[in-house]
């Protein structure tokens, strides 16, 4: 990115982009893993790894086809490079996060100057939705990563001045960014970048884009890089391709088999909480701009088309998750970045009340903590969460003062640089007071109680339920008992795998010198009701562990 002209700015730049990096990476192993997205995709890639099979994931030893492999196998690498920790583990979805900002910096750098860049990258770093989903260990955050590249490189092509050769190559890193997008969750890899052309093509009355797309060597790259995976494994295990591409595509956007059903506003709150704390740039977002550069209209015309789609089209599947939305934030970044180029500091000054606002009623409800325990989750974790709230809630209101100050001198890419780095310094410490609640969805709590059961050889078992995050904590799978869920097609196709009953369950339990047992309390209740020996190891408000012994 060039660099700009401004002896203070020059500074501040890499002294901005070094204390992110440090926030950034240095929060990811302040909390344990929780269940059950980050214990799932943890196990799957310690699986590979533990196993070396890298074509055929397992999830907990049993087939799991529900997503492509990428992240499991990028996650593999930086657990053998790492350790099985939750630094490794996150590494990816933060790594992808993180050059997400770049990238956006890049391209509005290379599209609109400078100013446009350094603020697009400190917009895009800071949303929260954004900075927090690069710190959960998901499928999105990669996701997003690519399908960013891909946008990226198609403005950059049509729109930035470049040469016939250059623009092919950009064309070409779109179709292998694509490729990287479908391995890491599926079709919508396709599917976005597809209907972003579509939809530009029949707004603008263009085919320009469809005739720069070259489609013939972009779909020779496109298909080398991601074909020869679903290949494998198709061969491999007969029963993929009908359970990958009809139940976790179709199923799954047009149905309600998943039961991740929400009403047709359910992003809208998300989005609203994501872009903080731009949300006050909203307003500048949903109006077109029809002056300046010719080619700056039809390049924020596609950020529109894709920003808009991608609301569209996850408000009308049949599972909705809140993650789903991400890939439309980082288009948002680079339209705020090109609109506050020219936005005067005293409208700004305006702009910042709002997020300051929010985290001052955010300050304010943290001392109402006493107010929402609950049987499941005592006071105490309410608390810390409180404290970390009010502490995150501080810091970002003494960093929107200095960026106040900023304003009232017109330094406005400073103001911008210093509000983006408070955002993300304070949500980082709402993140890591977090971990008291993570620890009753993970296994970190009681998992030194089963290592013994482990060493000497015996069975955990996973009564009625399963905590996705105890196979990669405790290094060992667990056996099943009466629990189907996302495991269903893959104990079809091994059921020696797992357990179905709990009457077979208390004829093994009842077999076994020793072994040990998860489950929650009406497990527990009914296992004790069988008259089953069990010594109970741990119990908190939500599980118990018990031995046979």
């Amino acid at each position: 990115m060039n660099q700009s002209k401004d002896p203070q700015l020059r500074a501040a730049f890499p002294l901005f982009l070094a204390l992110l990096a440090i926030v950034w990476f240095g929060s990811l192993a302040t909390r344990s893993l929780i269940s059950p997205d980050e214990g799932r995709y943890a196990t799957l890639s310690w699986g590979m790894l533990h196993t070396g099979d890298w074509v055929t994931p397992r999830l907990n030893g049993i087939l799991y086809f529900e997503k492509p492999p990428l992240q499991y196998w990028l996650g593999a690498i930086f657990m053998k490079l790492f350790g099985l920790n939750e630094f490794a583990a996150r590494l990816w979805p933060a790594l992808s996060g993180f050059l997400t900002a770049l990238v956006v910096g890049a391209t509005a750098n290379r599209l609109w100057g400078k100013e446009a860049g350094i603020r697009s990258l400190a917009i895009a770093a800071s949303m929260t939705w954004v900075f927090g989903n690069a710190h959960f260990l998901t499928l999105d955050a990669g996701l997003t990563f690519f399908l960013t590249i891909s946008l990226c490189a198609v403005l950059i092509a049509r729109y930035a001045a470049a040469t016939p050769a250059e623009r092919r190559r950009w064309i070409w890193l779109a179709w292998a960014a694509m490729a990287g997008a479908v391995l890491s969750k599926g079709l919508i890899g396709i599917v976005i970048p597809g209907a972003t052309l579509v939809v530009t093509a029949i707004w603008r009355r263009d085919l320009s884009l469809w005739r720069g797309m070259h489609w013939f060597s972009g779909l020779l790259i496109f298909l080398a890089l991601a074909a020869p995976w679903f290949v494998l494994v198709s061969m491999r295990n007969p029963g993929f391709a009908e359970f990958f591409f009809i139940h976790e595509h179709f199923a799954r956007y047009l149905t309600k088999v998943h039961q991740r059903e929400g009403a047709w506003w359910y992003y809208l709150p998300f989005l609203l909480g994501g872009m903080l704390p731009w949300i006050g740039g909203l307003p500048w977002l949903v109006k077109r701009n029809t002056s300046g550069p010719r080619g700056a209209i039809a390049a924020t015309d596609v950020l529109i088309a894709y920003s808009t789609f991608v609301l569209l089209f996850f408000s009308a599947s049949g599972s909705k998750l809140p993650s789903y939305i991400l890939p439309m934030f980082p288009a948002l970044a680079l339209l705020l970045g090109l609109r506050l180029v020219a936005v005067p500091a005293k409208t700004l000054r305006v702009h910042l009340l709002v997020p300051a606002l929010l985290w001052a009623i955010a300050l304010a409800a943290s001392t109402q903590s006493g107010r929402v325990t609950s049987n499941s989750t005592p006071a105490e974790v309410f608390g810390q969460l409180a404290e970390g709230l009010r502490m995150g809630a501080l810091l970002f209101l003494g960093g929107a003062a200095l960026a106040w100050w900023w304003l009232r001198r017109n330094r406005n890419t400073l103001a911008i640089l210093t509000l983006a780095l408070a955002h993300v310094i304070g949500v980082a410490v709402v993140l890591a007071a977090h971990e008291p609640f993570g620890r009753l969805k993970s296994a970190t709590p009681y998992v030194a109680v089963l290592e013994p059961v482990i060493q000497s050889g015996a069975p955990v078992f996973s009564v009625g339920g399963y905590d996705q995050t105890l196979p990669f904590y405790l290094r060992h799978e667990v056996i099943l008992v009466d629990y189907n869920d996302e495991f269903a097609m893959g104990q079809l196709m091994e059921p020696g795998r797992s357990i179905e009953s709990l009457d077979e369950f208390a004829q093994r339990w009842q077999s076994l010198p020793q072994a040990a047992a998860y489950m929650d309390v009406a497990s527990y209740v009914g296992m004790h009701q069988r008259g089953l020996p069990m010594r109970v190891l741990y119990q908190d408000q939500r599980r118990i562990v018990v031995s046979r012994q």
